[in-house]
This record gives structure tokens, C-alpha cells and sequence, in this order.
């Protein structure tokens, strides 16, 4: 991700540590990696990571991965975000799911808001902030300017450790016209979090509580009238202009669900992982009784789940790459047609690796490596949670199949 050059000009800090690389903060994440597998039971217990861990990747600087440069950020830009992500997931896909959903949308802050708004937002360098694309709560236009919200908003994953939230409600127009989505920004002090969270089937421990709002005031620049999915990035945005960097004028939505199938990789690896262990741990049940790694059947089954969750990294690693360079290459490039193409690479890629996990890892693992709290069991329930996610359920596995078709086709 390109340093915006006129960030020297303007800047209002320096990052903690001005000299370090995406493959330094990348290997981070897989020295702490060794610790979150042994406290995934202790995560789900809590309903979100620690608060060592949590301290742990503010030191690390991955709460400023995102975050632009001028605002004491890294601007490593999405490649190593979502490669951080990864790893954290392959560990435990609680923590990664946690972590990544709370620190992706520094990005749509960086690339849909205001200079003044991103001042003001991004003034403590660190940025967590959850958020929810389902509209929710009612917003009132205050006497004295901003907006005055009340409500509740489920699913913030994030939520624990936030410094901000980002979510979406109805209002009306002056006009009369339908109620229109409305996205906010809310610092933490205008909100709190319900402890709502953990009873779940899958993801128990990725703190994707309920956020309450009572009275809280949202300034007009904290809010932009449209909908996260909906944003049409092709004449530019204000993070293109203010930051001079390609990344922060790319599709919204592709971005979104990409995150989320780096997640959904990263899980499959971990469970990958677990199978490795049972391979050479463990022995066949039938005769000849041998390691299961000398067997034909356990190496096919392996294989054909090494493959599948291989070549989900892979269409995952050139999808990342196509939505840089669509961003390099203009504001015109990314239509609603290229980002909704992106978006469905998302789509297959956590099909491939639930086909790995439900089909090839679970089944053989043998039912004392499934039992609750073994690893491969934990990332069944945490795919199959992932399942019941309104992006994958809902708009990937239909709408966005027809809105690309129209767009393609010029049907409007």
C-alpha cells in the first residue's frame, strides 16, 4: 500500500514504530498464533479473546493496519490485513473472526468520510470498530445539529475491546419520500455492550455482542446517507483524495466479504492442522492396524482436503490481488459489476473449504477428535455458524448472482 505523500505534510503523528515492515507485523501474528490454540476453550468460556491477547496485538500494531498514516496508522493496506487475519483464524477462528471484524472497517472509514470525520475518528491510532449492515434503532435530527440515535444492534463482533461502532438505521427525508438507510459512526462513550453473546453453536467466543444506544449524539459528519453495501466508489471518495493511496477508493462490499473468506481459509487450515496431528498420532481402526499416515484411504482423504483448502488460498490471494489493482487502475475501474465478481470469489472459496472440512476432515477424523471442545469439532460449529452469516447466506448465495447478471448485461 502506497504511504500518501502528503502525509509528512499534514500528519498528526507518527506510528509507534515508523520502521516497520507488513512482513514484520505478519510474523507477529504467527508467534502469537501458538498461544490462541491452546485458549480456544478459555476464548469461548469468556465469549471474547483476553485481555492479555487483546494488549498483546496492540503492541503488535494490528490495530493500525488500516488505519492511514497521517493518523498514527501502519497503511499496510488489505494484503496484510487479511493476512493477519489468517493467521489469527488458523489458530482460533473466535480470535480471528473477533479481531478482523473489529479492525476491518478502519478501512471504509479511511475511504468514505471526511477529513474532519477521519481526524476526529482516528485520533487515538488505534481503531476497533464493529459493525452491522442490517438497519436498526431510529435516528432524530437533534435542534442543535447531529443526530440523536436510539436502539439496539446485534452481531457487533468486535464489540468487547471497540473504540467505535459503525452501524446502519432508517430515516426519513425532509420530503416525505421512503425511509432511507443512514450509515453512523459512534464513538464508545455513546454506547454500551450487552453481554448477549455465547450460546451460540459455532464462534462463542468472538465477542459478537449486542450494542445498545440510548440518547447517544452523533455529529452530521460521523454520518454518510447511504448504505455500506450500496456505495458507488467510481467517481472517487475522499480517502482516494485525502491520502493520495489507491486502497482506500476500492469497493466496500468486495472488501467485506473477502475478509470474511480469509477468516473461513484460515479456519480450514487450522483444521487441516488438527487432521495433520491425528495422521501421525493416531492409528487405523480396521486392520491392518497401522498409523494413519501409512493408510491409502487417510492419505487420499488429506490429500483431497489439503488440495481443496489450497486452492481456496489461492482464488482468495488473486482476488486480493485484483482489487488492488482494480484501485490502481482508477475510481472508474471498480463498477458495481467487478466488485460484486470479487465478492463471489469470496463465496466459493469458503465453499471449497467447507467441502474440506464436512466432507473430507470432519467424517474421518474419528469420533474422540470430535467430541466438544477438540479442535476439528471447534471449527465444524465455527463453519457451520459461518453458514447462518446474512453475507454468505443471504447475499452471496442469491443476490449477488442476479445483481451481477444485471450489471453485466446493462439491465440497471
Amino acid at each position: 500500500m502506497t504511504v500518501a505523500a502528503n502525509a509528512p505534510e499534514h500528519g498528526v503523528q507518527e506510528p509507534p514504530e515508523p520502521d516497520l515492515t507488513p512482513a514484520e507485523i505478519i510474523a507477529r501474528a504467527e508467534a502469537i498464533a501458538p498461544a490462541l490454540v491452546d485458549r480456544q476453550e478459555e476464548t469461548e468460556r469468556r465469549t471474547f479473546y483476553a485481555p492479555d491477547t487483546h494488549e498483546a496485538f496492540r503492541e503488535a500494531g494490528f490495530y493500525r493496519i488500516l488505519v492511514p498514516r497521517r493518523y498514527g496508522g501502519y497503511e499496510f493496506g488489505m494484503e496484510t490485513f487479511l493476512r493477519v487475519s489468517m493467521v489469527l483464524a488458523r489458530a482460533c477462528p473466535s480470535t480471528g473472526w473477533m479481531y478482523s471484524l473489529g479492525h476491518a472497517h478502519a478501512l471504509a472509514v479511511a475511504t468514505l468520510f471526511g477529513e474532519r470525520a477521519q481526524a476526529e475518528l482516528f485520533g487515538a491510532g488505534d481503531f476497533i470498530c464493529p459493525a452491522t449492515v442490517g438497519p436498526s434503532g431510529t435516528a432524530t435530527y437533534g435542534p442543535d445539529g447531529g443526530w440523536v440515535l436510539n436502539g439496539t444492534w446485534n452481531y457487533c463482533s468486535g464489540a468487547p475491546y471497540a473504540s467505535h461502532f459503525l452501524g446502519h438505521t432508517l430515516v426519513s427525508p425532509r420530503d416525505g419520500l421512503p425511509p432511507m438507510p443512514m450509515m453512523f459512526v459512534v464513538p464508545r462513550d455513546q454506547w454500551r455492550r450487552l453481554d448477549d453473546w455465547g450460546r451460540q453453536l459455532g464462534l462463542r467466543g468472538s465477542g459478537s455482542h449486542s450494542i445498545a444506544i440510548e440518547d447517544g449524539r452523533v455529529p452530521e459528519h460521523f454520518t454518510l446517507p447511504t448504505h455500506l453495501s450500496q456505495i458507488d466508489i467510481t467517481t472517487g471518495t475522499p480517502g482516494r483524495v485525502l491520502h493520495g493511496n489507491p486502497e482506500y477508493g476500492g469497493g466496500p462490499l468486495s472488501f467485506m466479504l473477502l475478509n470474511s473468506a480469509a477468516i473461513v481459509v484460515g479456519m480450514a487450515q487450522g483444521a487441516l492442522d488438527a487432521y495433520e496431528e491425528l495422521m501421525t498420532g493416531r492409528t487405523t481402526v480396521f486392520p491392518p492396524i497401522v498409523p494413519r499416515v501409512q493408510d491409502p484411504d487417510y492419505q487420499y482423504w488429506y490429500g483431497e482436503a489439503s488440495g481443496m483448502i489450497a486452492a481456496a488460498e489461492a482464488a482468495l490471494l488473486h482476488a486480493i490481488r485484483q482489487w488492488r489493482e482494480t484501485c490502481a487502475e482508477g475510481p472508474a475501474a471498480f463498477t458495481r459489476e467487478r466488485d460484486v465478481r470479487l465478492a463471489t470469489i469470496s463465496r466459493e472459496a469458503a465453499r471449497l473449504c467447507w467441502r474440506a472440512v464436512e466432507g473430507h476432515l470432519f467424517p474421518t477424523a474419528g469420533s474422540s477428535a470430535v467430541r466438544q471442545g477438540e479442535r476439528v469439532e471447534r471449527v465444524w460449529r465455527d463453519m457451520s455458524t459461518l453458514h447462518s452469516h446474512a453475507g454468505f447466506a443471504i447475499f452471496l448465495s442469491t443476490l449477488a448472482n442476479r445483481e451481477l447478471a444485471r450489471a453485466r448485461f446493462g439491465l440497471g
